[in-house]
């Protein structure tokens, strides 16, 4: 059985709003990305109190902290970087989260070869933080950063090679850097942890789930024997930025069904 997560952020900035629509559609997880316009690792201790307070009155969980740790160039001030990671720590704790999403850096102006050892370096200073508190970071790949193709992917999960370091798999980031997400599934599998669900054309449109280019029916049938792993909706239908997507209620419904669909076609359940 899989479990539907979501960017809530998607729908809307609101709280409210966001549990509504969570609630409405029957999903119990979220993602936890950012509130009122304001990223997880921003929230204040009140601010993070209130929101667990309304998810946990309409029993709502955490699945993942969403967090945009990794995307600073590669020679940014990373000690400010790990600040961040312990913030991420604490708020994966006091939301009861096993996982961080996390990137490997932009690289503007650099070859690969020319930062790869300090991207491999910086993932696993990050790594050995999160391994002291418990917690597994989720790598996703994205544009414009070192694991922006299934091969450096492959290269980052096979270098770290540690159970606290696993894969975010986004089919759709996959079509937009010019890939296959099945040929790179078959690359990273051994590493998922869980699926980011938005599907695009080649060309550039985001589009709901089978609907694309993005092989989401193939990606799921292939891991549909992995029992209780997160699908987290992250549909981009309406927008799209360097650190949050934005959908709408009625879009991010649209983005459900699709995905919901697919599920009940492969015979595939869901919670």
């Amino acid at each position: 059985m899989f479990r539907i997560s979501s960017f809530a952020d998607e729908i809307s900035p609101d709280i409210n709003v966001q549990v509504k629509v969570l609630c409405d559609l029957g999903i119990k997880y979220v993602e936890l990305r950012s509130v009122w316009d304001k990223n997880v690792l921003d929230l204040t201790d009140g601010e993070a109190a209130e929101v667990k307070r309304v998810f946990d009155e309409n029993g709502i969980s955490v699945s993942s902290i969403g967090s945009p740790l990794g995307k600073i160039d590669i020679d940014g001030d990373f000690e400010a970087h790990l600040d961040g990671l312990r913030r991420a720590i604490w708020a994966a704790d006091f939301f009861g989260a096993r996982y961080i999403r996390i990137f490997s850096f932009y690289h503007k102006g650099k070859t690969l070869d020319e930062c790869r050892e300090k991207t491999m370096r910086r993932l696993e200073t990050m790594l050995g933080v999160a391994k002291r508190h418990g917690v597994i970071l989720c790598h996703e790949n994205e544009a414009a950063i070192y694991g922006e193709k299934g091969a450096e992917c492959q290269e980052i999960l096979e270098e770290m090679n540690d159970p606290n370091f696993r894969a975010v798999l986004d089919p759709a980031n996959y079509i937009l850097a010019g890939e296959r997400p099945y040929e790179c599934l078959m690359r990273e599998h051994n590493f998922i942890e869980y699926l980011h669900i938005k599907d695009a054309k080649f060309g550039g449109e985001i589009c709901p789930a089978g609907r694309g280019d993005g092989q989401v029916k193939e990606v799921l049938d292939f891991l549909r024997y992995r029992d209780g792993m997160f699908l987290t909706l992250e549909p981009h239908l309406s927008l799209a930025g360097s650190m949050r997507g934005f959908s709408g209620p009625e879009q991010f419904s649209i983005a459900h069904r699709a995905l919901t669909e697919l599920l009940d076609e492969l015979g595939i359940e869901y919670c």
